[in-house]
């Protein structure tokens, strides 16, 4: 496969999602990108903005399995990764396989669940395998974690750590659609009873795993010169001198943003990074990566705001 054949499955993954989800383009953009370059998707957006049925829909045109958790406060670790069960017919342990093992698994409103069981995700989304009782079982290499959570509610969360947030390649704001993205949801499914669902709207895989396997390897032979490598290492390290912020983002951060840009040229049908590319993805992969000042939080600055300006104060390869 082609840096041509892999910017036209994107566009057909595209069409096949506008089927189910009005609206949401950038989103679905990013999630072509994180699935390129390997990487997880927080959405975090109000409620009834179509986070989950993007999900599904996007699933549903790769043709990967799916998986889903509804993360609640009593869940435990062994709902998400699953447990050794006793089997009183052979006298063995039987291991009977939780959610995680899906390839491309939507975490509904993660933050509802204590940190214990967010924890169970996070050698999974870095080494993409599963520990239990000793053994280690590999996941996928298609393996796709795509959590949401809701900004509004403040009681029964509990906010992501750091060290959880730092395995997203993207947090991505879900807003409002406008007026009339709005009129065409009414309209497509104002008549309808229950949940739409990404099978019921006519949406289908247009791809499968092999083809997502030689996309990724397109992807790869993008070359990113060492000017762009250079601006990617200081706009990641100007976070770290920031006053506006009291912790900059990570040496990993720089990692997953190159990459990121390497998967976005390939979907533009480019074998070359640009800066634009650069500064197209560097909110999306800094805002939950940064720690703000006290000073900042008083006079309500955002995180976005800020990286923006040290994008604009950054100066960018010619």
């Amino acid at each position: 496969m082609n840096l041509d054949n892999v910017r036209d499955m994107a566009g057909a993954i595209r069409t096949e999602v506008a089927k189910a989800v009005v609206g949401q383009d950038g989103v679905v953009d990013h999630l072509l990108i994180a699935l390129l370059a390997g990487g997880h998707v927080l959405l975090e957006g109000p409620p009834g903005t179509a986070k989950t049925l993007l999900a599904q829909s996007f699933a549903a045109t790769l043709g990967l399995d799916f998986g889903r958790i509804q993360f609640t406060p009593d869940l435990m670790p062994g709902d998400i990764l699953g447990s050794n069960l006793f089997n009183f017919q052979t006298s063995q342990f039987t291991l009977t396989r939780g959610p995680i093992f899906h390839e491309l698994l939507l975490g509904d409103e993660i933050n509802r669940t204590p940190p214990k069981t967010q924890a169970a995700l996070l050698e999974a989304m870095q080494e993409r395998r599963v520990t239990l009782d000793g053994e280690t079982y590999a996941l996928s290499d298609r393996f796709m974690v795509v959590a949401t959570q809701n900004p509004i509610e403040s009681q029964g969360v509990y906010p992501l750590p750091e060290a959880q947030l730092d395995r997203f390649l993207f947090k991505l704001l879900v807003d409002y659609p406008s007026a009339e993205e709005e009129a065409q949801i009414v309209t497509r499914y104002g008549a309808g009873r229950g949940a739409p669902s990404p099978e019921k709207l006519g949406v289908t895989a247009v791809t499968a795993g092999d083809a997502i396997a030689e996309a990724v390897a397109a992807c790869a032979t993008v070359t990113m010169g060492e000017t762009v490598v250079d601006y990617i290492v200081r706009l990641v390290r100007a976070t770290r001198e920031s006053a506006d912020l009291a912790a900059g983002a990570s040496p990993r951060a720089a990692v997953v943003l190159a990459g990121a840009a390497r998967a976005r040229a390939a979907l533009d049908g480019r074998d070359y990074v640009i800066p634009d590319d650069v500064k197209a993805l560097a909110i999306a992969v800094l805002r939950h990566r940064m720690l703000l000042s006290p000073a900042a939080e008083i006079e309500g600055r955002a995180a976005e705001t800020i990286v923006a300006d040290l994008i604009q104060r950054t100066e960018a390869p010619r």
